[in-house]
């Protein structure tokens, strides 16, 4: 017995052993982590907050601010430190959610602009405020963007947040689920004031996801309130009926918003709209063209399965987006990375986009940790950790993505892949 107990006691050595090296070595899963509330620092009732900005057009910005009292909606702004070249006005507005009611919502539109080019720009019309500065993207390749969804407002988020505003990019894509206010208004608050050291200071095109929604029904039905109100897009410049969707140009690429929970059947609006917005599309102009969606059409993780955000609009709107030979698509949704081959109606196709799920931003629901298995010959990549990803378009023929994993608030690269355009392979053109 006593050779017995000597080997079993080092068996449990070495399993512990095991244990502790893959604990050291190894990664191991991050859990999620507990909403954020980011204070109004400056009690000044006139003060500005929650900063963003958002292209309109080739060459115009839309400046958004909130205030807590009543202020004029002006922007001085210019290439210089002191911001007093020209000055632009625009509207004030806010909404009521329940027993919330927003404090004033500004939006001023600024331009034309050069591209490439710092600028300065102050708020209202006081001559002491705050002065702020962005970056307007290229004109011509090469760009970089960023690519967040699911960011929400949890440590996570600001680690995301943090990885971005390193990443020297040009402009930030959110395919949906921003804040995750879910009802308490106070959160939208919250996340502009998380985000806007980086919103300020980089064009974010966003488009809407399900905690967006809103609505309690027989109490507030309308949908999209605070969304609509806060993070208004440039749907109007590209003939969109709705802020839910629209598209834009900017340097070399087309990028198409879609929505995930509004109407997509073939006699909606937004069919009609994509139908006619991909017609108008320009190769020799843009030769890149990728589309953003919340829900995500190619999912091999267990979570969100079978959902008809997702199924009933691939069935609706895939062969649009491959007759139009869109580029890649980048969902959100399932809160895990996951990059596809080309694919078309399930199975692989060198003419077809290539879908990619970035909904790893840092929100507080945590990650969706489990696969089907075995995984789909589709899917090429997939882990469930928190990250971003940078969609680096070097030219008319070639962009490079990265997914940069989150590990211990470090950001990794871990998937790469040279992407080539569909306006250069002429194997592809119809």
């Amino acid at each position: 017995m006593g050779w017995r107990m000597r080997v079993a006691g080092f068996l449990l050595l070495l399993i512990i052993g095991i244990v502790e090296l893959d604990a050291v070595y190894g990664y191991i899963r991050p859990p999620p982590r507990e909403t954020l509330f980011i204070q109004h620092a400056d009690q000044d009732s006139h003060s500005p907050q929650q900063v963003h900005i958002s292209q309109v057009g080739q060459n115009k910005m839309r400046i958004s601010w909130i205030t807590d009292s009543s202020t004029p909606a002006k922007v001085a702004y210019g290439p210089s430190p002191s911001a007093n070249a020209f000055s632009a006005t625009g509207t004030t507005s806010s909404y009521r959610y329940l027993i919330y009611k927003s404090s004033e919502i500004h939006d001023v539109v600024i331009g034309p602009l050069n591209p490439n080019t710092v600028y300065y720009y102050r708020l209202g019309d006081s001559l002491s405020s705050q002065t702020y500065k962005f970056k307007t993207p290229p004109s011509q390749l090469p760009i970089k963007f960023a690519v967040v969804g699911d960011l929400g407002q949890t440590d996570w988020s600001r680690s995301t947040l943090e990885h971005v505003g390193k990443s020297n990019y040009d402009m930030l894509l959110l395919p949906g689920d921003i804040s995750y206010a879910d009802l308490n208004q106070s959160l939208w608050d919250s996340f502009g004031r998380l985000v806007e050291p980086f919103a300020s200071q980089r064009p974010w095109m966003v488009t809407q996801g399900n905690h967006e929604i809103e609505t309690i029904p027989m109490i507030h039905e309308t949908p999209f309130t605070a969304y609509n109100a806060r993070w208004r897009m440039p749907f109007e410049e590209s003939a969109s009926y709705s802020n839910l969707y629209y598209s834009f140009d900017v340097a070399g690429i087309h990028v198409i918003m879609l929505g995930s929970y509004t109407d997509f059947d073939p006699t909606s609006p937004q069919y009609k709209w994509l139908q006619g917005d991909l017609r108008k599309v320009n190769r020799g102009k843009t030769p890149w063209v990728v589309v953003l969606v919340h829900a995500p059409w190619y999912n091999s993780n267990t979570a969100h399965q079978g959902e008809p955000e997702s199924v009933q609009m691939k069935a609706t709107m895939e062969d649009l987006l491959y007759q139009a030979r869109v580029d890649a698509v980048f969902a959100g949704h399932v809160h895990a990375y996951e990059r596809f081959t080309r694919v078309y109606k399930d199975k692989a196709n060198n003419c077809a986009p290539v879908h990619i799920t970035i909904g790893d931003g840092g929100n507080h629901e945590g990650l969706a940790t489990k696969y089907i298995d075995p995984k789909p010959a589709v899917s090429l990549f997939r882990e469930a950790s928190f990250g971003h990803g940078t969609f680096e378009v070097v030219n008319a023929s070639h962009a490079l993505w990265t997914w940069h994993k989150n590990d211990n608030d470090e950001a990794v690269v871990s998937d790469s892949i040279w992407l080539t355009s569909f306006s250069s392979n002429p194997s592809c053109k119809q």
